[in-house]
């Protein structure tokens, strides 16, 4: 009987030690699975950060993008984008944050998103701003097209007044261009008989031109140089400086003039009269007498030498 004590005493004792390898087993098994299972939370939990801080980054990207393209439409319209290029070096600081360290990274993901929710804000703000530069450029486009336009139209006017002031001067010039009328050329003899008309060498001692200045109420009450060219068959013109003759001026050529006056016209119908003395013996033939007054022919008459 006691032998069988003994044994069934054995027997237990290993049913106990199985029992308890047992247990030990299933308290492994348990421990390993929760330890498997943590370390999956965990893997899934950095995969999803992983991927909201790709997502993340990628948002800073696009917003530094959007940064340079609201930098450059405020700069085009003349704002100031001072606030701008101070959150762009923000950003991409916390860009360069992200990349240096996976771990920091995931531990500051919340505070970057808040970040990036305020860039968001900051650009609508922005977007506001632009709206209104581009109202406020739009309309002083149009200002400025409007002054424009009545600048070139009062320029144009200006123009316009130039040109009939310059016509109107034109005009008045011309009309006020004196005019010499009975126009009469004499020989002179020795005796002081004159001969109008035709006359001989012998019968010339002095040559006497007569005339009157015509009535001109355009033309101003002044001094004036009246000029006499008396030109030979030959086309030569009787100069002597001895006798008063010399240069003027005709369509922009240096000519010769046989004698010369200064007068005050004063629109009375004035007569003048020349008297050129005889320097040397007139050829035969017709001359030409001319008169002129401000660079301009005002009267011409001829007479011949037999």
């Amino acid at each position: 009987m006691a032998e069988n004590t003994g044994k069934s005493s054995g027997k237990n004792t290993k049913t106990l030690i199985i029992a308890i390898i047992a247990l030990l087993l299933i308290i492994n098994g348990v421990v390993y699975y929760m330890d498997y299972r943590e370390k999956e939370e965990m893997r899934a939990e950095i995969a999803s950060k992983d991927t909201e801080l790709a997502d993340t980054y990628r948002r800073l990207n696009d917003m530094t993008t959007e940064l340079d393209a609201r930098i450059a439409e405020i700069e085009k319209l003349g704002g100031n984008v001072e606030e701008l290029e101070k959150a762009k070096a923000e950003l991409e600081a916390e860009k360069q944050q992200l990349q240096r360290s996976g771990e920091i990274a995931r531990r500051r993901l919340n505070e970057v998103n808040a970040k990036v929710k305020g860039y968001e804000t900051l650009l609508r703000e922005k977007d506001v701003e632009i709206t209104r530069l581009r109202t406020l450029s739009d309309s002083l486009y149009a200002e400025n097209t409007n002054l424009k336009t009545t600048q070139n139209q009062l320029s144009d006017s200006v123009r316009t007044i130039n040109q009939n002031r310059q016509e109107l001067s034109k005009k008045v010039a011309i009309a006020s261009r004196l005019k010499a009328e009975n126009i009469k050329v004499a020989a002179v003899n020795k005796r002081g008989k004159e001969r109008e008309g035709e006359f001989r060498d012998g019968q010339i001692d002095k040559l006497k031109v007569t005339f009157n200045l015509a009535d001109n109420p355009v033309a101003p009450i002044e001094s004036k140089d009246i000029l006499l060219r008396v030109i030979d068959p030959n086309g030569n013109v009787l100069f002597d400086v001895a006798t008063g003759s010399g240069t003027m001026m005709i369509d922009g050529r240096e000519e010769f003039y046989t004698a010369q006056q200064n007068i005050l016209f004063d629109n009375t119908r004035q007569q003048l009269t020349y008297m050129y003395d005889k320097g040397s013996e007139f050829e035969e033939g017709v001359y030409n007498v001319e008169l002129y007054a401000d660079g301009f022919m005002i009267g011409q008459e001829k007479f011949r030498v037999k």
